[in-house]
């Protein structure tokens, strides 16, 4: 994706665009082609394409900012106690990927002293890139807001899927079951995309369960930039040791009524 030169871009936000680029050079040249789908331990899917991407974006972070600490899905953690450690999923929705779907996405989030100072989500195919910095969040060069809802029967809610809150029987699938039934609209699906949605507008609210750090550390950082309120379902803010829990939200008064019937 091409950036505007006359765009006053932070450095971080000018590394992060050559991480997505990088990326997605190798993600969408397998995009939709025979693939070989490996199961990990966690019985969750990856692909040559999966690994390949988090190798170049890898392989770039090495090259300009070799001190940076990195937290990536495929291929491990490396200098966790660094000051800065950048977060990385190179396909965010592998079972979209391998099945065609156009909804999947590369998040990247960059830890500065532990607190989160960018959030980036790529959608290659949708050719959209959603990024917050410095308080700032565009979407293609555009500034994108939150939704100004604040009252949980007005709000839009969304998930990927019901799968992600465990049996169907579960306390968290009774809890989002609970909240979603009360809002205007619930959909499923989507994967990352729907935190880029949040972001711009469309949606209210995304409730989600089961994740590791870095399905949520780039969505955060873009939503925060929004003016959005992303924590775990405790209201505490996201970091690489939270639960996996995690509710986002337009405003913090929507915030607070959606915490309140989860946690009911």
């Amino acid at each position: 994706m091409k950036i505007d030169p006359t765009a006053p871009l932070h450095p971080d936000e000018v590394l992060a665009h050559a991480l997505a680029d990088a990326a997605a050079a190798h993600s969408l040249r397998h995009f939709r082609t025979p693939l070989e789908v490996i199961a990990k331990a966690d019985q969750s899917p990856v692909t040559q394409a999966d690994r390949a991407a988090e190798t170049a974006m890898r392989e770039c972070l090495a090259a300009r900012c070799p001190a940076d600490g990195i937290y990536g899905e495929e291929h491990g953690s490396r200098q966790l106690d660094a000051r800065r450690v950048w977060v990385l999923d190179p396909i965010d929705g592998t079972r979209s990927f391998i099945t065609g779907s156009p909804l999947w996405g590369t998040l990247i989030a960059l830890l500065e002293d532990r607190r989160l100072r960018l959030g980036l989500i790529d959608m290659p195919v949708l050719r959209e890139r959603w990024i917050g910095v410095q308080g700032r969040a565009t979407c293609n060069g555009q500034r994108v807001h939150a939704s100004g809802c604040t009252e949980v029967a007005r709000a839009r809610i969304v998930t990927t899927s019901p799968d992600i809150f465990g049996v169907p029987d579960s306390a968290d699938w009774q809890a989002f079951d609970r909240l979603s039934r009360g809002c205007a609209m619930r959909r499923f699906g989507g994967d990352c995309y729907g935190y880029a949605q949040l972001a711009g507008g469309t949606i209210d609210l995304v409730v989600e369960a089961g994740l590791q750090p870095y399905d949520y550390l780039g969505p955060a950082g873009l939503i925060e930039a929004a003016g959005g309120l992303i924590t775990d379902w405790q209201g505490r803010p996201l970091g690489l040791d939270s639960d996996g829990r995690v509710i986002a939200a337009a405003t913090p008064e929507l915030h607070a009524a959606a915490l309140k019937v989860l946690r009911d």
